[in-house]
């Protein structure tokens, strides 16, 4: 299991030092991904070796420089220590995800939820993924479920290219269908009316595309997983915020539903949090 960095580095740095290193860390497949402030900047290397001694598997250590942010929700990385690259091979639930984490969205901290939602899926579903980046919650869906079909769009060319190599390396051809483009565009021209379950894992742009996930659904009844950031002060409950802003949009388009299951997925930030809701739509 991750242990806490501030742990990891107790025999290796002053403990005055500690206060200014941020905690956690992501590895995807062999590759480490860090944060520094501007006094943990002088101690990189240090932190890079701690890394890599206490986690045999990580060859390289990169340095996080900027928020994510864009359409395509990228981060500027630097390199630190070991082999230079930033493309790796990612394993999570039985699965293989090759990935460039430069050029393509993919966070390790999801991996709960992309089983959670999989083991949802009922045999013959129909499944769009307005945001799929690489593939991962489309393939393994693809994998632990009887899902007929997923069409899974993104609007990063290189992430379709992963997703397309994840396809072969998982061997879930003619279930996982790669579409690139902007989702509000392909669905309004070509996914009509078609799924069962919308998967809307990108929080910056989930509220505004809802109504396009409403399109997508069958003229019965469907699914919608949403996910959004939400800010909350010490007395607010992120969840009740995210649900009731929800509510209040869904029912100014008519729809009705229910909201039977929500839960945070983590923190972000101080005060931020990734909120998921489960959304049963009935036409």
């Amino acid at each position: 299991m991750k242990r806490r960095l501030r742990k990891i580095l107790s025999e290796f740095l002053p403990q005055e030092k500690l206060i200014y290193v941020y905690n956690s860390y992501d590895i995807v497949g062999d590759i480490a991904i860090i944060r520094l402030t501007e006094i943990s900047k002088k101690y990189d290397q240090i932190i890079a070796e701690a890394i890599m001694n206490v986690h045999k598997n990580v060859k390289t250590v990169l340095v996080q420089t900027t928020p994510i942010h864009g359409d395509l929700r990228l981060r500027k990385l630097e390199y630190v220590a070991g082999e230079n690259k930033t493309t790796t091979v990612h394993k999570e639930s039985g699965c293989l995800f090759s990935v460039d984490v430069e050029k393509c969205y993919f966070s390790p901290r999801l991996f709960y939820e992309r089983m959670r939602v999989a083991k949802q899926v009922t045999k013959g579903e129909v499944v769009v993924n307005m945001f799929a980046g690489v593939g991962c919650f489309s393939i393994i869906m693809a994998i632990r479920s009887e899902v007929e079909k997923i069409y899974s769009i993104d609007v990063n060319p290189v992430a379709i290219k992963y997703m397309q190599e994840n396809m072969r390396l998982n061997r879930v051809y003619g279930k996982v269908i790669p579409i690139e483009g902007d989702a509000k565009e392909v669905i309004d021209k070509r996914l009509r009316h078609v799924a069962d379950r919308i998967l809307m894992p990108l929080p910056e742009k989930a509220f505004t595309y809802l109504p396009y996930a409403l399109l997508a659904l069958k003229k019965t009844e469907g699914w919608i997983h949403y996910y959004d950031f939400e800010h909350a002060r010490k007395n607010e409950n992120p969840l009740e915020k995210v649900r009731l802003k929800v509510v209040e949009k869904l029912e100014s388009l008519g729809v009705a539903f229910k909201i039977p299951f929500g839960r945070v997925v983590r923190t972000t930030g101080p005060n931020w949090y990734q909120v998921v809701l489960d959304i049963a739509v009935k036409r």
